[in-house]
């Protein structure tokens, strides 16, 4: 896919000294920290280092275009199942300036991203707290989002109760259902359901999406996430070890009171 090492081997000298003082895009220059190795020829090869190294991700999908190639795998790191969405381009085509202004891009903004970055790639984290073991498994470093949206607030919680508590995220749809409905359901990479609420065959139903979280402290995580968002209304109900996050937000006070939850909002403002 690459040349590699072979310019002397194909060309005059004067024809490779030209070749590397072409100038680099104008852009941002990769973080300083960034390792320059190890490099992958394809974000397939990312998937496969990570499993050598004892962080198995599953792919969920997979793309190659000119000049880079795309994965998206499930990792589980302290029992979160998490996807991951790993970006590889092929230098010969991608300055290093441009891998720079791509990830500067995804660290700042709003809905800032954390990164996990070597050599050629970079690999986006969805659940922020898995980075370091990610970036451990391949020799690569974490790159935090930055700027607006980057930090999670420690907002305060209202008091959460510890039951009930579900093995299944199928049982808690079936509650869910029993109360404001949850039909169309669908599993996602991580294990989470998503549904629509309301009746069957209605048309007035809205989504929710249900997860059960390894601990309290990845619970409350997971809230303080999905209400950091200015402008981004948000109603959760949360009990013992799930969050059911709404997007009706009429629904919240009828579900706590049948699931035995609490309600957790934000109004966007």
């Amino acid at each position: 896919m690459w040349a590699v090492g072979t310019c002397l081997a194909l060309a005059t000298l004067t024809a490779c000294a030209g070749f590397a003082s072409h100038p680099e895009p104008t852009g941002t220059a990769l973080p300083s920290e960034v390792p320059s190795t190890p490099t992958y020829a394809t974000a397939k090869a990312v998937v496969r280092a990570m499993g050598q190294a004892g962080l198995d991700c599953a792919t969920v999908r997979s793309r190659d275009y000119d000049g880079s190639s795309t994965a998206d795998c499930v990792a589980t790191v302290d029992g979160v199942k998490a996807e991951n969405e790993i970006s590889v381009f092929d230098p010969d085509d991608v300055s290093k300036t441009e891998i720079g202004t791509s990830i500067e891009s995804r660290r700042t903004g709003a809905y800032a991203q954390t990164l996990v970055a070597a050599g050629n790639w970079y690999i986006r984290v969805m659940d922020p707290p898995s980075a370091p073991a990610i970036a451990k498994a391949l020799r690569a470093v974490v790159l935090d989002a930055k700027g607006k949206g980057s930090k999670t607030p420690e907002y305060p919680l209202p008091y959460i109760p510890s039951t009930p508590t579900y093995k299944k995220a199928d049982a808690l749809a079936d509650d869910l259902s029993a109360s404001v409905g949850c039909f169309q359901r669908e599993t996602t990479s991580t294990g989470s359901i998503k549904c629509e609420t309301g009746k069957l065959g209605s048309g007035d139903s809205d989504c929710a999406v249900l997860t059960l979280h390894p601990t309290h402290a990845r619970r409350d995580a997971a809230l303080r996430e999905a209400i950091k968002y200015r402008g981004v209304p948000a109603e959760l109900v949360t009990a013992g070890n799930w969050t059911v996050n709404l997007c009706d937000t009429t629904l919240g006070a009828k579900a706590a009171r049948d699931l035995g939850g609490v309600v957790v909002a934000y109004d966007g403002r």
